[in-house]
């Protein structure tokens, strides 16, 4: 991420705008302490509620129960969700299904067509006496409170900010900056991604809501991954939402914003930006990349295609916020992820877009390669990041990894016409990678919100579920390696030890670089001066 940790596919992040965001938090900083610093309200009324249990009744309860015949009790019902289009639809069809409760919480949701969109679903269902709870990060709600208090001032509807900014004005660089006098409490984030209908079934993975998760957003789309959940994980998954939805970390949106902000003026505003735009749903493709068809189809159907598994949810707890905690002891998520890769006994496929694995990781992957484990790492490249720095701060392990025995992949940008691709612009046309996904030995799969690097380690709330699931890990694992996704360089060390090489396959004959495609000595300097700033606990 930039200095301040920024959002990962803002533009801030460029090696340019990183160094002038650097400069301006200093004097911004300074700006606070000479002026005065906003706090946040006190004596918070936050009324504690739990998931619904009287849903046995529900339509989607009957589907549930459809799709899991043969089930045990112990296994649950799972589906990947590769395809950005029928991830979105999912969404919306399990909103419009359900009858009695939604619950749902995210790090990100744009004031976009996919936001939006998603925005009047939840009010539709709160409308029809559904009981809606909604729990979304703060950090990246700069300019929303209109239209989120206005979605929480109709009945049925909660909503809460979790580790809120007491500035609540400017865009997202402009409240960091100013709240920096607090900076060890906002570098503390929430982010989850979760989605639970009647306490029946949850999507969970790596997407936010936002177009560029949802191929709705010409060439720069994430290349992402979710998973729908049916069966005793749910159950899991909704304890997992209670806790964080009762936390002192979560704030009403209406303690927030500011007085002159009435329900009824937030309720116009959200009326006029919501309710009033009758965007048409978007068309989805037919089946997706594995051959499935949409979950709206399969519902309409009254079953859903599912794969019967044993699931493990790991969590982070919602303390994790907590400034007082000090310690840079992995968390729940990130220490369950490295279990699972340390278990391992013939090979490891790893996909992070943002890989900085430490000292802790290392030893992992170190240990697994010395055991003759095939351990592959799939990742961004220079061109197709959004987050230069970090892509930086991998790029120092670089060597070591490949000293291990570790193969590396980065996605490669453009068409796959690696000479073209070499020269052209910054950006790929065909998506950067986002999911967060792992399968080890053929058999076992883990897919969540956690990067592989120190943030998400220490900083960040995260969640996943661990899965024993050869059908579903050879799904995935076809997916990471890139049978059905846009090629990637594979990164090896140059002849004679000196140097790296980048070699792209895919034409008559593969073409190697011997310099990183698309990083420009300009940008490599930029990149090198900032990152000598930036600690590697924020990356």
């Amino acid at each position: 991420m930039s200095t301040l940790s920024f959002k990962r596919n803002t533009p801030l992040t460029a090696p340019g705008a990183s160094l002038r965001l650097f400069a301006m938090a200093l004097l911004l900083a300074l700006a606070a302490v000479l002026t005065g610093c906003a706090g946040l309200p006190i004596g918070v009324q936050r009324p504690v509620s739990q998931a619904r249990a009287d849903v046995a009744d529900t339509q989607l309860a009957a589907v549930a129960a459809a799709s899991l015949p043969g089930a045990d009790g112990q296994r649950s019902g799972l589906r990947l969700l590769p395809a950005g289009d029928q991830a979105f639809e999912a969404r919306i069809a399990l909103a419009r299904a359900a009858q009695k409760s939604i619950d749902a919480q995210y790090y990100e949701i744009a004031d976009d067509a996919s936001g939006r969109q998603f925005l009047r679903a939840l009010a539709e269902a709160a409308a029809r006496g559904v009981r809606v709870r909604l729990l979304v990060d703060d950090l990246h709600a700069a300019g929303e409170d209109a239209l989120l208090a206005g979605l929480a001032a109709r009945p049925n509807l909660e909503l809460r900010m979790f580790n809120p900014l007491a500035v609540r004005t400017g865009g997202v660089a402009q409240r960091v900056v100013r709240s920096a006098h607090d900076f060890s409490r906002i570098n503390r984030r929430m982010h989850n991604k979760l989605f639970l209908a009647d306490n029946q079934f949850a999507i969970t993975g790596g997407r936010n809501v936002a177009d560029e998760y949802f191929d709705r957003s010409g060439p720069d789309n994430f290349i992402d991954m979710d998973l729908l959940a049916a069966g005793p994980a749910v159950q899991d998954l909704s304890a997992v939402f209670d806790g964080y939805w009762n936390s002192e970390h979560a704030y009403p949106i209406q303690s927030l914003v500011a007085a002159s902000l009435t329900q009824d003026r937030a309720r116009r505003h959200f009326d006029a930006a919501v309710l009033q735009d009758e965007a048409a749903d978007l068309p989805v493709t037919t089946r997706d990349v594995l051959g499935q068809t949409s979950v709206a189809t399969q519902l309409a159907a009254g079953r859903i295609e599912l794969h019967l598994a044993a699931v493990r949810v790991i969590a982070d707890a919602p303390a994790k916020a907590d400034v007082a905690d000090q310690s840079m002891a992995d968390g729940a998520v990130m220490t369950g992820k490295l279990e699972l890769l340390q278990s391992a006994r013939s090979e490891v496929v790893l996909a992070s877009p943002y890989f900085v694995p430490g000292r802790r990781t290392l030893e992992v992957l170190k240990q697994a390669t010395d055991s003759r484990v095939r351990v592959s790492v799939m990742t961004n490249s220079i061109a197709t990041t959004d987050e230069p720095l970090v892509h930086a701060g991998y790029a120092r392990y670089r060597t070591a990894l490949l000293g291990m025995g570790v193969s590396l992949y980065e996605l490669m940008p453009g068409t796959g016409d690696a000479k073209a691709a070499a020269v052209g612009e910054r950006r790929g046309s065909l998506g950067r990678l986002h999911a967060k996904a792992a399968v080890v030995d053929g058999r076992w799969l883990y897919i969540g919100s956690m990067n592989m690097d120190r943030r998400s380690a220490h900083s960040n709330t995260e969640m996943g579920l661990i899965v024993d699931s050869p059908e579903l890990a050879a799904q995935l694992a076809s997916l990471l390696r890139g049978d059905r996704q846009p090629p990637s360089y594979e990164v090896r060390a140059a002849n004679g030890g000196n140097g790296l090489q980048w070699i792209a396959k895919g034409g008559t004959e593969p073409i190697v670089f011997a310099h990183e495609p698309n990083l420009r000595w300009g940008a490599q300097f930029r990149l090198g001066f900032v990152s000598a700033f930036v600690n590697e606990e924020l990356l």
